[in-house]
């Protein structure tokens, strides 16, 4: 229950919302290698639709599901982080409290 602890978790807080923003403005440097090839793969069988004249609607619906996962995952991810944040502060304050009712905080 260290100031670092808290610090680290305060830094991963900071990234994983940085990178849940980035996806929401439609960036693709948050995306794992499955989120990475799953748009690749929407976007070259758009491209081919585009290509033969046909409607890539598909395709891009296929881009906004992986897009609603990735935002999904990193929703979660931010969750857990704030999470054990809380649990860590409240640990903390737990002991305090009990080494100043115990008398012996100085």
């Amino acid at each position: 229950m260290s100031k670092s602890e808290i610090r680290r978790l305060d830094r991963e807080i900071q990234k994983t919302a940085a990178k849940l923003e980035a996806v929401r403005k439609g960036e693709w440097w948050p995306l794992n290698g499955s989120e990475r090839r799953a748009m690749a793969r929407a976007i070259a069988g758009g491209s081919y639709q585009v290509v033969r004249g046909k409607n890539p609607g598909r395709a891009e619906r296929q881009m906004e599901t992986t897009g609603s996962a990735a935002e999904a995952r990193l929703t979660a991810e931010l969750t857990a982080l704030n999470g054990e944040k809380l649990r860590i502060l409240t640990e903390a304050a737990r002991e305090k409290a009990a080494k100043k009712a115990s008398g012996w905080l100085w």
